[in-house]
């Protein structure tokens, strides 16, 4: 599975969204193109951008872990120093940053302020950053967004250095996990096991049936989040009743854990701070993540200058792009399906489990 979310989520959505000459309005045919990972970790994407359709020009990498910045170092040290496939390659000139990309302004770094970021994007530009722009062509990040979505300040940080880096016409492209599935679940599960309150008190409904999140209390991207409110002391539990308000499901490759209260409905509102816990067999530990409500972000979006180009969900990416001349000897070379473009070699369980996950990209207008 881990083999498959490679190949998806790097090469094939790096193939498919690494401008051409055609994409961006402001380049020139045969410009090359420059890359903002944000989230870049310990620098597992830069072989594929060294293979990306358009040559890379550069490479700016920012991830808040020193650790993981000193490893994507000593990463791109080696991939200049050895040759690729038997040949020398023309590595790209990259540069690392130890910088929290969701709350801290990426302005403040000297290659981002040479390449060029516009401050003033954003609804509280009034509109200046609508015809200004940045100096990235793209702007990527790869399974790390969500813990933006720990609060509407981090979310809209993250945003304005996205907007603000990226010129007219360049593409944010990443992989985050889909909010329908968790929506979906929770929903299920509040069906399952009887309906109950949800998170801010109310059963999900008015008197009249209608969902009180979805339409009651809709979300507002351009007002702040509420705090959520204090609830009011609860009973202790009589010994038999059932005292875990959790929400479980999975396989034997993952798992997703919400520690407590979630919507009956499945509608995350206000669309920041839902936290759950996420567990993948021989990947990462158990840690904490957040949903990213993918209406909510899409609107968010919107307020930065970003519009919608493409999301799938990976079975679906997969499905239209394994034929592709990279993609597909890619996914055979790492036993993802056999040889001569063979059967699937991943289990159901894998594949579910990869399907956790959906792709996106947004331009700047």
């Amino acid at each position: 599975m881990r083999c498959q979310s490679e190949a998806v989520s790097g090469s094939c959505i790096i193939q498919k969204f690494s401008p051409g000459d055609e994409s961006l309005g402001e380049a020139r045919r045969g410009d090359n193109i420059l890359v903002l990972d944000i989230g870049c970790g310990k620098g597992g994407d830069l072989q594929k951008w060294q293979s990306a359709p358009r040559r890379v020009d550069l490479y700016v990498g920012i991830d808040p872990a020193d650790v993981s910045i000193d490893q994507a170092k000593g990463r791109y040290e080696q991939m200049k120093r050895k040759p690729y496939r038997g040949r020398p390659q023309h590595v790209f000139h990259a540069e690392f940053f130890a910088k929290d990309g969701y709350g801290e302004w990426l302005g403040e770094i000297p290659i981002i302020q040479e390449v060029g970021i516009d401050p003033s994007v954003g609804p509280d530009s009034g509109g200046a950053g609508r015809f200004g722009g940045g100096g990235f062509d793209v702007v990527t990040m790869m399974f790390c967004m969500h813990y933006a979505f720990e609060s509407e300040h981090k979310a809209r940080g993250m945003l304005r250095n996205v907007a603000g880096s990226l010129k007219k016409g360049g593409r944010f492209i990443g992989v985050i996990p889909n909010s329908d599935i968790l929506s979906a679940k929770v929903e299920e599960h509040h069906k399952k096991y009887g309906k109950g309150k949800n998170a801010n008190g109310s059963d999900g409904v008015d008197g009249s049936g209608s969902p009180t999140y979805a339409s009651d209390d809709d979300w507002d991207p351009e007002k702040p989040a509420e705090e959520p409110k204090e609830e009011a002391p609860q009973p202790e539990k009589e010994d038999g009743e059932v005292k875990d308000e959790s929400v479980e499901w999975g396989n034997s490759i993952y798992r997703v854990k919400f520690p407590g209260k979630t919507p009956v409905d499945g509608v995350f509102r206000p669309p920041f701070g839902w936290k759950y816990f996420y567990f993948l067999e021989e990947a990462v530990e158990s840690v904490p993540e957040y949903v990213v409500p993918w209406e909510a972000f899409r609107a968010l979006a919107e307020d930065y200058n970003l519009e919608l180009q493409y999301r799938k969900p990976f079975n679906e990416v997969w499905d239209e792009e394994n034929g592709d001349p990279t993609l597909g000897p890619l996914s055979e070379r790492m036993g993802v399906r056999g040889r001569d473009r063979g059967p699937l070699l991943i289990s159901s369980e894998e594949m579910e489990a990869a399907s956790f996950y959906h792709a996106f990209c947004f331009y700047k207008v």
